[in-house]
């Protein structure tokens, strides 16, 4: 266990944007279905290294995979193994053994699998997948989307992913199908769903990973509060959804432009904004800190799904800025925050949340005294070097292991 004491200080200066997680977990994925591709650039994410190691497992024949707390290499690659005939029990810790996989409990037995499970982890699974009609709630997640169309293409007959309620976040499942064409693989959107060919084949490829808007979306946000950020290597044609920082940091009123890859945003009078975060619900802690300091009243709706990621984020990121002296109300599916002129100092729960870490420390460059975030140790999950890039940029973070 280890806790971050920051004292505040506006960020300034120039960054490399980290490896995209949701590309590297998809590139991984395919060039091992490939057999011998190359993947740059993958980053060394505690959530990376549970696919790396999952993949590796499925490879050595081993009969459990441990996905760590990484709910992407859980749902990616349930199908997958299932996919190759794999009998195995997938196991993880933290809350990813409490979270969802109910559709795959339904879809797979359907399908060929045999499922062995008390509604989470563990999971045994046994059988091989067969090719057919996969109806499936589109509103839950869509890793589930991503694991079934990173799976069916293995299959020898032909295959439909019937979408029976609108699908949420769909830039991840527009990045899957990118990263699929990649290593030569595809599948044709319908109307509502997608139609995925049979006994293809993942070709051998060479690929890096691009930027990720996600984790660079906190740094900018510190500009926007009050410093001078400049992120490079962010590919503004991305499929990635939370490139979508750029236009609402905008709509604040930040100061936010780009030039080739490379994003510069710096302080100006902010104000409050209405927020769908249907397509970007990773992004809704930073930015309630954001609307905590805008003038006004900002509304984030479409978020209910945030309730059962690493933490409750809803009532994580209120608790926690509330603490600091923010004024924000949870809604069923989202938050209305009253801007306020600064936050005070205080101690914090991390939450065991990367984006809940990360976001507190964004939001005590704007703290009148120093702020203490317990768990701060699970930046490693995402963003390992996150204090280290905070403090380069003038941060004053200074991070105690408890022991």
């Amino acid at each position: 266990m280890s806790r971050a004491v920051i004292e505040s200080s506006a960020l300034f200066g120039t960054l490399g944007a980290v490896p995209s997680k949701s590309a590297a977990h998809r590139m991984a994925i395919c060039a091992f279905l490939s057999g011998e591709s190359e993947v740059r650039g993958l980053g060394k994410s505690e959530d990376i290294e549970a696919t790396l190691g999952a993949l590796e497992a499925i490879s050595a024949g081993k009969d459990v995979i441990n996905c760590g707390e990484s709910g992407s290499t859980l749902r990616f690659l349930i199908p997958v193994a299932a996919a190759l005939g794999k009998a195995v029990t997938f196991t993880g810790r933290g809350r990813l053994p409490e979270r969802p996989i109910g559709e795959y409990l339904r879809l797979l037995p359907e399908h060929g699998v045999k499922c062995e499970s008390k509604g989470g982890l563990p999971l045994k699974i046994s059988g091989r997948l067969t090719s057919g009609r996969y109806e499936i709630e589109g509103n839950i997640s869509s890793q589930y989307i991503t694991g079934l169309l990173l799976a069916l293409p293995l299959l020898d007959g032909d295959s439909e992913i019937v979408l029976v309620s609108p699908l949420q976040s769909k830039p991840y499942v527009e990045m899957t199908l990118g990263v699929m064409r990649l290593f030569g693989v595809d599948a044709e959107e319908g109307e509502n769903g997608y139609f995925i060919k049979g006994n293809q084949k993942y070709n051998k490829t060479s690929c890096t990973v691009e930027g990720d808007w996600s984790q660079a979306a906190f740094f900018l946000a510190a500009g926007a509060l009050g410093g001078n950020i400049f992120i490079e290597n962010l590919d503004t044609e991305s499929y990635q959804g939370d490139k979508a920082i750029y236009e609402l940091l905008r709509q604040f009123g930040a100061d936010i432009t780009i030039n080739g890859q490379v994003l510069s945003c710096n302080h100006n009078k902010l104000h409050g904004i209405e927020i769908d975060a249907e397509n970007i619900p990773d992004l809704v802690p930073i930015l309630a800190v954001v609307a905590s300091l805008a003038e006004g009243t900002t509304t984030i709706t479409g978020a209910a799904r945030l309730r059962i990621k690493e933490s409750d984020r809803l009532h994580a990121i209120t608790e926690g800025l509330n603490k600091l002296g923010a004024d924000i109300t949870e809604l069923p599916d989202g938050l209305k925050i009253n801007g306020v002129k600064s936050l005070h100092g205080g101690a914090v729960q991390g939450y065991n949340d990367h984006r809940i870490v990360m976001a507190l420390s964004v939001a005590a460059t704007r703290a009148t005294e120093p702020v203490i975030i317990t768990d701060a140790e699970s930046i490693n999950k995402s963003y390992p070097s996150f204090f280290e890039d905070y403090n380069n940029l003038g941060g004053n973070a200074n991070v105690i292991n408890m022991g």
